[in-house]
């Protein structure tokens, strides 16, 4: 099954707002999915943690989360890579608690360095923090995002050989990689191409449970400026989908629209009128 996930609180989520309440406004509108945004910290608390695993259940609410966006697992500054690793260690092990399938890490930045030096820095940086899996976080999937920029660590090959290693899933995002790539993969081609090779590093059957981030997306020579609603950008959204559902792709497509829970529901709405 596929899940449309919205990024965060609905904006109509009625006052105090918080997670919980998100869950519940998220449901009403039709949604089944929620990615949880832990972007600025993570919060330690079990019993919160709790909370949200139950109503989720409670729900049927598919959930992922973000991570902090202070991650760089390529630092030199041996203060910057534990205080990287902590952070994602902390929000899988508090993912573990609520329930959720999969965490989204922005992981790296090149900093000038040779892509392959770079790349044994986050490999050697995962293998660390896949250490305390089986005691932290034994159920939930730490998911490398593909990245925006060119400066940034995350091409989907890249994420691949890193996911295959140890047995997780990236975090796909095809409008990152279509900043990237200054107008690229926007194409109903090229979308086949990039499941074919999400499909050839993995593990039998990996289409049906993908960690997907979408949205438009406003992109120059230097990649990634930022996020757009749907009907702003040039994202060929509907021809997406149409690929998603030919390949039978699960899990969720989380919508990362500055239109949140209007944009999510447009995608779902679009998706569920397809055939096949």
């Amino acid at each position: 099954m596929l899940h449309f996930a919205v990024a965060g609180i609905p904006t109509t989520t009625p006052s105090p707002g918080g997670t919980v309440e998100g869950l519940h406004e998220a449901h009403r509108l039709g949604i089944t999915a929620m990615e949880i945004e832990w972007v600025q910290r993570v919060p330690l608390n079990p019993d919160r943690m709790k909370e949200i695993r139950s109503t989720a259940e409670k729900l049927d609410m598919y959930l992922t989360c973000h991570a902090p966006y202070y991650v760089n697992l390529n630092s030199p500054e041996p203060a910057k890579l534990a205080a990287s690793k902590k952070r994602v260690i902390d929000a899988l092990s508090m993912a573990e608690i609520a329930g959720i399938k999969s965490v989204c890490v922005h992981p790296a930045f090149y900093l000038g360095m040779d892509p392959e030096v770079a790349f044994e820095n986050v490999r050697k940086a995962v293998a660390d923090i896949m250490k305390f899996k089986p005691k932290l976080f034994p159920n939930v999937n730490l998911g490398l995002e593909t990245m925006g920029k060119p400066t940034q660590f995350g091409t989907l090959e890249e994420v691949l050989r890193i996911s295959k290693e140890f047995g997780i899933y990236p975090t796909v995002d095809p409008a990152h990689m279509h900043a990237r790539t200054n107008g690229l993969i926007n194409s109903t081609k090229e979308w086949e191409e990039m499941l074919d090779t999400y499909a050839s590093y993995l593990a039998k059957d990996p289409l049906k449970q993908m960690h997907i981030h979408f949205s438009g997306i406003a992109y120059g020579p230097k990649g990634e400026k930022h996020h757009l609603p749907l009907v702003e950008s040039d994202a060929k959204w509907k021809d997406f989908l149409k690929v998603l559902k030919k390949r039978g792709v699960g899990g969720t497509v989380v919508c990362e629209s500055p239109m949140l829970e209007k944009d999510t529901l447009k995608m779902k709405k679009e998706y569920a009128l397809l055939n096949g």
